[in-house]
């Protein structure tokens, strides 16, 4: 079993910064890929970021391409998100997830997801 917490998240202004962290415990794979989803109000979840096992290789939504990062540091279990130049539709909950998959996974058919971290980008 893996467990998976977020941390990071919070209300922002329009514009803002925010870097989640998700760090991985228990059963971890060796060689595991990690993502991040989010799921607004009345919304189906969506794919936000990607990377795969060695950071090597990331993926973004179209929707936060070039304003959100993805990393990782595997000595510590733990990826990260950076968000930057928020916008109010970014506000959602943010759900890591991690796969027994050496490239990236953009699907929801992940092995683990976390509980999520509400992210709310005010006006």
């Amino acid at each position: 079993q893996v467990q998976l917490v977020e941390s990071g998240g919070g209300l922002v202004q329009r514009g803002g910064s925010l870097t989640l962290s998700c760090a991985a415990s228990g059963r971890i794979f060796s060689s595991y890929a990690m993502a991040w989803f989010r799921q607004a109000p009345g919304k189906e979840r969506e794919f936000v970021a990607g990377i795969s096992w060695n950071g090597g290789d990331t993926d973004f939504a179209d929707s936060v391409k070039g304003r959100f990062t993805i990393s990782r540091d595997n000595a510590k279990t733990t990826v990260y998100l950076q968000m930057n130049s928020l916008k109010t539709e970014d506000t959602a909950v943010y759900y890591c997830a991690v796969t027994n998959a050496i490239g990236v996974v953009t699907s929801l058919n992940q092995d683990y997801w976390g509980q999520g971290t509400q992210v709310t980008v005010s006006s």
